[in-house]
Formats: C-alpha cells, sequence, structure tokens
C-alpha cells in the first residue's frame, strides 16, 4: 500500500487446458509476472485455474489431484522471488475429503487454503459431485504443495497492513456471503475466484452483484471468472474481471476474447477505512467468533508512473448522460417536495425568491415553480424581486426579468442604489469605500427586502445560496447568508450549471430555453462593484476564489472520502491534468483550506435546506464543526506535499 492508501490488485484471466496443471501453473505464473511489472501487490487467478473447472469426474482421480499439487508447488517455486501475493484456484484433498480451495501464497510460502463453503447443486452445477463444504472450518491445518498451511472458512490474511479475505464463486450468490462475515472480521478487500458460465442477461446481473457487495461490505471486491480454454461442452465461459470499490466499478476485463487478460486497479484503502469510520452501522458484533488473520510482508516491488484507476474530476455531476439527466431530475424532484412541505406546514401560499440573473437565483426559481406547481398553487403566488445595484450589467438584468415574465410568476423591481447610498451616508463611509462594507451593505439591503416583502405577502423567502458558496463561505453573513428555506444549499456549483442545462434542454417554450442558455453562459459574479464604462462586469467570482470545479472537487474528497491536502492535491493533479497544473491547484487548496476553516460561523447559523445528495453542510444533518477549529494541520500536510 502506497503512502496515499492506494493497493494495487489485479483479476487475471490466464488460458487454460483442461487438466493439463503444467500448462496452466506456466501461464498463472506468466500472468504474475506481468502483475508484479504494473506493481500489482496481490493478484487472483479463477476458480480451480490450476486444473480447470470443467474437469468433471476427473477431479475424483488422484492422477489429476497429484499433477494439480505438483502444479502448485511449480507455482509456488516459480514466484517466490516476485513482489506480490497469489491467490490461485485448486482442487486439495484433506484427509479422504475434496475441497474446492483457494490457496493464498506468496515468497515461495502457502500462507493459508480457503475452501468453498457453498458448493451448487442445480442447473447445470453439480459440484457436490466431488467437492464438500467448507463451512464450519476453522484453525486446521492442510498438506499442499510439500507444505503445511493454514485451512478454513475464517481466514483473513494482512499484506503491509492491508487485511484480504477470499470467497469462491457460488459464496457470493448466496443468501448471506462468507464475505460479509469477513469484512466485519477486518477485510477491506475481497478476492472472489469463480468459474461462472456466460448465459444472455447474466453479465448484468452479475456486474450488480459485484458492485452492491462492494458496497454492502464497504470493501474493494476483486472478482476473477474463468475464460477461454475451458471446455465449451454445454457451457461457455467468456472471461470476467471485476474490480468495484464501495459500490463503484473501478475495472472490468472485455468478454469473448482469445486473449489473457489482465484487470489492474490501485483500490483507495484509506478512502474505505473513512468510511468505515463514518459508517456506525458496520460494527462487529460482540459474540462474534475471531478469526484467524495470517500476517505477510513482502518487498517493494515496482511503483507505477500512473494511477491504476479513473479519478472523476466532476464528482457531484455523473458523466454519463443518461444518469446526469436522471440526477437532474431527481434533485429537482427533492428541492420541490422539501419546499413544499415547508409551504404547506407553515400554511404560506407565497414564496419570495431574489432573482439576479445568475444560476443560483435561477435555480431556485425554478425549484420553486415546480413546488407550486404539485401543490396547484398559482404561480403568482411567487414573488420574484429583481433588485438592481451598483454593479447590475444590462445583461443579468434583462435576462432577471425576462425569466420571471416567461415562468408565470409576479416581477417586482426594487433598485437598491438610493437606498445603500442613503445608508452608507448614515454609517459615514466614504463615497470612493469600496471595502467589504460597500459590498455587504448590498447584500444586506437585499435581504432586507425580501424579508420584508415576505413578511407583508404572509410569505417565506427561498435562498439562493448553493452549496460551494456555503465551503467557502462565499456570502454575507445575515445577507444572502440568510433565509427561510435554502433550496440550493447542498448543491454545489457544478451540478447547478448541470441542472440548469437540463431545465434548458427540457423547456419547450423557445424563449425561455434561450434565456436559460444565456444565463449559463453568463459568468459567476455578485456584482457588488460597479460596471466597467462599457456596462460589462467588473467582479468574476471565480477570479477571486478559484475555479468552483477545483473547489467542489476538494470539498467533495474532503466531506465523502477523509483526504488529507496531499491526496487531495495528488488525486487532483490526475483529475485536472491539462486543465491545471500543480502550483495552480496548490494555491486554490490552500485557499479552499483557509476559507473552509474561517468560515465555519456562517454555516453554523445557516437555514433549513433539503439534503439532495451524498454531501451537505447543515449543522444538522452531515457536518459538526466549531466555528474555531484550526486550519493548522491541514496547512502544514498541504505546505509539505
Amino acid at each position: 500500500m502506497d503512502n496515499f492508501g492506494f493497493l494495487k490488485v489485479a483479476a487475471a484471466i490466464p488460458h487454460v487446458r483442461v487438466a493439463d496443471c503444467a500448462y496452466n501453473a506456466s501461464r498463472i505464473v506468466a500472468l504474475a509476472e506481468q502483475a508484479a511489472q504494473r506493481g500489482v501487490e496481490i493478484v487472483a487467478f479463477p476458480e480451480l485455474s490450476v486444473t480447470g473447472y470443467t474437469c468433471g469426474d476427473l477431479l475424483l482421480q488422484p492422477t489429476l489431484l497429484d499433477a494439480a499439487d505438483e502444479a502448485l508447488e511449480e507455482i509456488v517455486r516459480a514466484t517466490r522471488k516476485l513482489p506480490l501475493a497469489l491467490v490461485v484456484g485448486v482442487p486439495l484433498r484433506h484427509g479422504s475429503t475434496l475441497y474446492n480451495c483457494a490457496a493464498v501464497l506468496t515468497q515461495g510460502r502457502i500462507l493459508g487454503v480457503v475452501p468453498k463453503t457453498h458448493v451448487p447443486n442445480y442447473s447445470e452445477f453439480y459440484e457436490s459431485r466431488w467437492f464438500a463444504s467448507g463451512a464450519g472450518i476453522a484453525e486446521e491445518k492442510i498438506a499442499a504443495a510439500g507444505q503445511q498451511a493454514d485451512f478454513g472458512t475464517d481466514l483473513t490474511f494482512e499484506i503491509n497492513g492491508t487485511e484480504f479475505g477470499a470467497e469462491i464463486c457460488e459464496d457470493l450468490w448466496t443468501a448471506v456471503p462468507p464475505s460479509s462475515q469477513l469484512a466485519l472480521d477486518g477485510a477491506k478487500v475481497i478476492f472472489n475466484l469463480s468459474a461462472s458460465p456466460e448465459a444472455a442477461g447474466k453479465r448484468a446481473y452479475l456486474r450488480r452483484l459485484v458492485a452492491q457487495q462492494s458496497a454492502r461490505t464497504l470493501t474493494a471486491y476483486v472478482y476473477c471468472s474463468a475464460g477461454f480454454g475451458e471446455s465449451s461442452t454445454d457451457l461457455v465461459f467468456a472471461g470476467n474481471g471485476i474490480i468495484a470499490e464501495n459500490g463503484t466499478i473501478l475495472r472490468e476485463t472485455p468478454r469473448f476474447t482469445g486473449e489473457e487478460q489482465l484487470a489492474v486497479a490501485d483500490v483507495d484503502i484509506e478512502r474505505l477505512e473513512f468510511e468505515r469510520r463514518r459508517n456506525t452501522s458496520f460494527r462487529q458484533r460482540d459474540t462474534a467468533a475471531e478469526n484467524t488473520v495470517i500476517e505477510m510482508e513482502i518487498p517493494e516491488g515496482l511503483r507505477a508512473a500512473a494511477l491504476d484507476r479513473e479519478v472523476d474530476p466532476l464528482p457531484f455531476v455523473p458523466s454519463n448522460e443518461g444518469d446526469r439527466n436522471e440526477r437532474c431530475e431527481e434533485v429537482f424532484n427533492i428541492q420541490a417536495h422539501g419546499l413544499a412541505q415547508r409551504l404547506r406546514h407553515t400554511g404560506c401560499r407565497c414564496a419570495v425568491v431574489g432573482i439576479s440573473g445568475g444560476l443560483d437565483s435561477t435555480l431556485a426559481l425554478l425549484a420553486t415553480v415546480r413546488a407550486f406547481d404539485f401543490l396547484h398553487l398559482e404561480r403568482t403566488g411567487i414573488v420574484g424581486i429583481t433588485m438592481p445595484g451598483f454593479g447590475t450589467t444590462d445583461r443579468t438584468y434583462r435576462n432577471a426579468l425576462e425569466l420571471m415574465h416567461r415562468l408565470g410568476v409576479t416581477v417586482r423591481e426594487i433598485p437598491i442604489r438610493e437606498a445603500c447610498t442613503q445608508h452608507m451616508k448614515d454609517i459615514g463611509m466614504e463615497p470612493s469605500d469600496r471595502t467589504t462594507a460597500y459590498e455587504n451593505a448590498q447584500a444586506r439591503e437585499r435581504t432586507q427586502i425580501l424579508m420584508d416583502v415576505a413578511n407583508m405577502r404572509n410569505g417565506l423567502v427561498v435562498g439562493t445560496g448553493d452549496l460551494s458558496e456555503l465551503a467557502l463561505g462565499w456570502a454575507t453573513y445575515n445577507g444572502d447568508q440568510m433565509s427561510m428555506y435554502g433550496v440550493n444549499a447542498s448543491v454545489p456549483k457544478t451540478l447547478v450549471r448541470h441542472l440548469v442545462k437540463w431545465a434548458a434542454d427540457t423547456e419547450p417554450d423557445a424563449t425561455t430555453r434561450a434565456t436559460l442558455l444565456d444565463i449559463l453562459d453568463t459568468p459567476v459574479s455578485p456584482e457588488l462593484l460597479p460596471a466597467d464604462e462599457a456596462g460589462g462586469m467588473t467582479q468574476k467570482t471565480e477570479d477571486l476564489v478559484g475555479p468552483y470545479e477545483l473547489h467542489d472537487f476538494f470539498l467533495y474528497h474532503l466531506l465523502r472520502s477523509g483526504y488529507g491536502p496531499a491526496k487531495t492535491l495528488f488525486l487532483a493533479e490526475t483529475a485536472f491534468r491539462g486543465s491545471y497544473d500543480r502550483p495552480t491547484i496548490h494555491k486554490w487548496l490552500e485557499v479552499f483550506v483557509h476559507r473552509f476553516f474561517a468560515q465555519q460561523f456562517k454555516r453554523s447559523a445557516m437555514p433549513d435546506g433539503p439534503k439532495v445528495g451524498s454531501a451537505a453542510l447543515s449543522p444538522r444533518g452531515d457536518w459538526r464543526m466549531p466555528s474555531d477549529a484550526s486550519a493548522a494541520v491541514w496547512l502544514k500536510e498541504l505546505e509539505t506535499a
């Protein structure tokens, strides 16, 4: 496992000749060598890969079983200098009984042997004709490859600080897979040695099964199934190598190929440990039996130059268009239903929204419209207020008015320039002052207007601030930070853009669609500083605090992955290669850490708002943090990264 908590694992699918153990051993060794060259630390091979799965009654022949034991001994000998562990499928005798086994070996030693627990005997499977179940076997020894090794279903193995376990094929398909208990016993990686034949539609179910088991057990799950070369008398084996981590498939091999396959991925052990710490339901019962942990150390092998996993630069936004559209629909519904419940509970038939012509207020207005439609309330009960200030540009002003008119809400325009000028005069602010007070006076004036109009109409103020702004504290305390219900509170800025784009794509009215698309093209800005001579924006948020796509990446991995700054920086370099260099990412990550800690007091006083995804910053929900916590440890780590 490397310094950032990644463990490189592999699922290997070798060529096989049925009952030719020497040939099969040579292919296992060859693929193990390839894996070592790629820096793999643990590599798994299919079920009964030493003999072939489809040997039938030949499995009862001493000649084949002796050959299998000799082949296993050759694998042990030939891989003794490789800096990795192997999990190999092999039939082994224990007394007068034959077991379908996973043998774990490294550095010339058989460390342990795990027998298959669930032996299928239905449909095309009749394994109990040859094999016994390993259920209940623990703390025993078995003779294998000229050695005595630990034998049992309770075994887990620890390699350089990471515990892993093994199960075999049918074990995964049962109601209570052995891997569930292995995970509770401490295993963070599960290897499944399989020989599952193909059937139409089976692949999709298998992928879901592997992903789900990795999610339920909070593990990395490495599934490796037999491929080309197995007998096709009645069945076809196409090769399935799948590596999943906590519900996400990281790598998989192509099927129906004549080539040998090696699926390699870096699984994030640190992330899994974080998930287990935060998930209080993941607790072993005190009455559970203790398992046997076999420790091993392997010498440091080759370190791959590149990370063997994809790093999504937009973790809050699904990359697949179909999934993204589904996510957008779901988020809108969560926002609208949350607001609808608040309106119904308070008896309000009026909602007041400040409309700036920017992304956030547009999303808030769209969600409010959906809530009113859901409650069968007239849209005129939505009071949209545009409040032109010193920095308002013609473009955002026109878009705000056009959007409100097209959506059929009540439109009000209340300029704030004179009120702010008088206020600044009252408090003794110089006319040339352009400090924070100048900007915040406008934000608070707008909030006062919204609150007072809501009181006049017996309505509630719908907040427009989003999750990214909350993380950075990019809001005026008791200004736009405050509302009576914040529909965007857990929507990150990168997702806000896609939500508005989805709304535009699904909008039947051409004029409304054009307005939404123009809002999408408008730079993000609070518009609190005067426009330039041409009437253009002089204040762009991302020039001041940094790109939101970077900040959302930082935020996701702080909240959902539990990463420190050094690992976040490392992953961001991979995710944004070609877009941002390391110094740029480092600069904005430092800004993020500073602001995230310094601005907690705003989040501690944030209004209610619906949680729409896997991360939120509500002090009543996902994130509890003192307002005076120090960022020193995080900044020190970043400084030395």
